[in-house]
């Protein structure tokens, strides 16, 4: 075999152990999970003026499971991208290993900032509005998986979206986009993210709104983000260049 395959073998098994340690985490905090998963249901339930409404036994099941993993994958995320750096750490500097490492506790940091902007902020405005639509022309009943759908759908987005300013700041690390070049395409990103915020809300103006917003404010973020990254790149080009010449 040779040395080209074997490199090839190698690297697919170094991913194979990542996925796995991955996995094993995702599995342990899960079962961790779990075993709270009804004080944790409470917890969730506990602010609605209303009882939620089960309609056959795997309703109860699906519920609990879901909001395990979902709040398992969210613990996950730290362990996930430490893996990911770990496997791509023999390809970087030293230099660019101590400058990518800010970025594991950062993303957990955007993760759970997402994931309480979108609870403690988006949902309640959006429920509350939804709930008043109908409320004396309906009788309002929710059951568990139509609620969490719901809550996961407010959330779990803006978890995703939050990671908007460290993926910046990583591709402007590498060289792949620059501060100008985001600029410069500013309609065209507008654009694109007033889609994404129209597919990931409820039907509704108000909602549309709500989730517009933040991620405009997000790219606007990335934007001066990716400027610091980009002159601190330059910087650091220009004293690689002065000490070769030295």
């Amino acid at each position: 075999m040779s040395d080209q395959n074997m490199n090839i073998l190698d690297h697919l098994d170094e991913l194979r152990k990542r996925i796995m340690i991955s996995l094993a985490a995702f599995i342990v905090f899960f079962i961790g999970v779990f075993v709270f998963i009804t004080d944790i249901y409470e917890w969730f339930v506990k602010d609605l003026d209303m009882t939620l409404t089960v309609l056959g036994p795997l309703d109860i099941i699906w519920v609990y499971f879901s909001l395990a993993g979902v709040i398992a994958f969210a613990l996950t995320i730290p362990v996930l991208v430490l893996q990911i750096w770990l496997f791509v750490k023999p390809a970087l500097t030293p230099r660019e290993q101590r400058a990518t490492i800010i970025y594991i506790p950062a993303s957990f940091i955007l993760f759970v900032g997402g994931l309480c902007f979108g609870y403690f902020v988006v949902l309640p405005l959006v429920l509350n509005f939804l709930i008043g639509l109908g409320q004396d022309m309906f009788v309002t009943m929710f059951t568990p998986d139509k609620y969490f759908q719901f809550v996961l759908r407010m959330t779990l987005p803006f978890s995703i979206l939050f990671e908007m300013p460290l993926v910046v700041m990583f591709l402007t690390s590498i060289g792949i986009i620059t501060p100008e070049g985001m600029k410069k395409n500013r309609k065209y990103a507008y654009f694109a993210l007033i889609v994404v915020s129209v597919l990931i809300s409820p039907p509704d103006f108000i909602s549309d709104v709500l989730v517009i917003i933040p991620l405009l404010f997000l790219y606007e973020v990335s934007i001066s983000l990716s400027r610091v990254v980009y002159i601190r790149k330059l910087k650091k080009e220009k004293e690689y260049e002065r000490s070769l010449e030295s």
